[in-house]
């Protein structure tokens, strides 16, 4: 899935705008060079605080002998990963912490373990979306983890090892009591969405099955800026916001006024979205960041590395090697 791009100041504004007292703490214990160990949270939140200091404290992995001798010996003699990732990426896949410069997220901290299990140190290179995949075609990159969809079209050029659900969430202003399951709960309600995605695409398809089945439509509406979204839905002009749900839990987590009303996968009811590290096909890397990934899910840390960034609901068991992708879309 590839969302709009949402960086650290834009989506820090956003909270404070939505929740009107949001606070960037800084917090004792581990400080770093440049600052300390900062947590953001909004004042009076229930939600975990997250450290988004250039100090991380990273949960690391353990070299695995066997499991590194299945990576090619030319990756493996130069005794480093390069990792490509968003330079436009959003909290909490990749983004830059309060130092604006040290690159943290769900994805440096799984690329961290897979790396060190591998006996191989992450060298992260912040690319656009176009160049990421630029890198690996050329060979400048071992792998890329920045929130990528395994899709049919894209296996006929690339390896997957899977490593999170691709999901999508409703979010709500707190208290909402609403749900949705499907089409017939956002019948006649008022939710905002970005162009161009699969969320809008699915929301479109939902209005269209409610007026089939006699129900009233969705009011889809476009916000060209998340402040934008997140008051309109604080004040009410909004029922819900429909994104990728990483983005969505965290907005939930730090400002405290919002909660998640449903969740879907990213290839709607078609097939099960699955996000995965991505390598060129026949690169012979597959099967290490597969195995990789397996050692870090089997033994805890991925499962810890998920809960520290609230992504708990996007857990797998097994990373699966080019798994059924979305199907490719009619033109």
């Amino acid at each position: 899935m590839r969302s709009h791009p949402l960086n650290r100041r834009t989506l820090t504004t956003a909270l404070a705008l939505a929740a009107g007292s949001v606070l960037l703490t800084a917090c004792g214990g581990g400080a770093a060079p440049g600052g300390g160990s900062e947590q953001v949270a909004a004042a009076g939140a229930t939600g975990r605080k997250i450290n988004i200091g250039p100090d991380q404290h990273r949960i690391h992995g353990t070299k695995d002998p066997e499991t590194a001798a299945l990576v090619p010996a030319r990756v493996r003699e130069t005794g480093a990963l390069r990792i490509g990732v968003s330079a436009d990426g959003s909290p909490p896949l990749t983004f830059h912490a309060t130092d604006d410069k040290t690159l943290i997220g769900v994805e440096e901290d799984i690329a961290t373990l897979v790396a060190d299990t591998l006996g191989l140190k992450p060298r992260f290179e912040p690319l656009s979306w176009e160049n990421l995949f630029v890198g690996l075609d050329s060979g400048k990159l071992d792998a890329v983890f920045s929130n990528v969809t395994v899709t049919e079209e894209r296996k006929e050029k690339y390896d997957f090892a899977t490593y999170r659900l691709d999901q999508l969430a409703m979010e709500a202003k707190k208290g909402s009591g609403w749900r949705v399951r499907g089409p017939k709960d956002v019948a006649g309600r008022t939710i905002a969405v970005d162009s161009g995605t699969n969320q809008e695409k699915i929301l479109v398809d939902w209005s269209k099955e409610n007026e089939k089945a006699g129900r009233e439509p969705v009011d889809i509406k476009y916000f060209r800026k998340p402040s934008d979204t997140y008051l309109a839905l604080q004040s009410g002009r909004l029922d819900g916001f429909f994104g990728p749900n990483p983005t969505a839990a965290y907005h939930v987590n730090t400002a405290g006024q919002t909660e998640l009303v449903g969740t879907f996968s990213g290839g709607g009811d078609r097939v099960q979205g699955k996000i995965a590290a991505t390598t060129k096909k026949g690169s012979g890397l597959v099967k290490a960041y597969a195995a990789a990934l397996q050692k870090v899910i089997d033994n805890g840390r991925y499962g810890k590395v998920l809960a520290r960034w609230g992504l708990t609901g996007e857990h797998l068991k097994t990373s699966q090697i080019n798994p059924p992708g979305l199907p490719r879309t009619a033109n």
